[in-house]
């Protein structure tokens, strides 16, 4: 079956299977990643975060999950951007972008995952996600983003990112 590219899908229509968060800590001139042991992207460099239970909101689940996987309650807590990941096997998954500006308690390896200090200027890009050096620079300067990803598996197969009203769109090698 051919794969429906990202332009023909009917967004207003789209309802992503699962709503989740991603959080990214900052503090001077490093920010608070994870390495993944288990779930959609286990093994792979991230920020902590995971799937609204219901009734949730998006701040609260990205206050929960980050206590959840590193024993930390982020601080300054602010809604940075918006992904949309369709998946070619139908999944979909809608992540909410959360900066911190800082953080109570000591970050902790769990059963969910490894926290890795890094330096912003040295983010471990080929061992995260092909769609994370797209957006995730903006999300560390501030900057209000929306993006919509199509993978298979883990391979990107097209984006569009919307920064301060100019979409970008394109593919992995474009």
């Amino acid at each position: 079956m051919p794969r429906q590219p990202l332009a023909a899908v009917d967004w207003s229509r789209w309802r992503p299977t699962d709503p989740a968060t991603l959080v990214f800590i900052q503090e001077r001139d490093r920010v608070l990643l994870i390495r993944k042991k288990r779930g959609l992207g286990a093994g792979k460099i991230n920020g902590p975060g995971g799937r609204l239970d219901p009734g949730e909101s998006p701040l609260a689940c990205a206050r929960r999950e980050v206590e959840e996987e590193l024993r930390v309650t982020p601080t300054g807590l602010s809604l940075v951007g918006e992904n949309r990941f369709l998946f070619v096997d139908g999944y979909g998954i809608h992540v909410f972008v959360f900066t911190a500006t800082g953080y109570l308690g000591e970050p902790q390896e769990t059963a969910e995952a490894v926290p890795l200090w890094t330096p912003a200027d040295a983010i471990p890009w080929s061992e995260m996600w092909e769609d994370d050096p797209i957006w995730l620079p903006h999300a560390l300067e501030g900057r209000r983003f929306s993006g919509r990803f199509l993978f298979e598996g883990e391979r990107m197969l097209e984006h569009e990112l919307l920064l301060g009203g100019a979409c970008r769109t394109g593919s992995p090698a474009g």
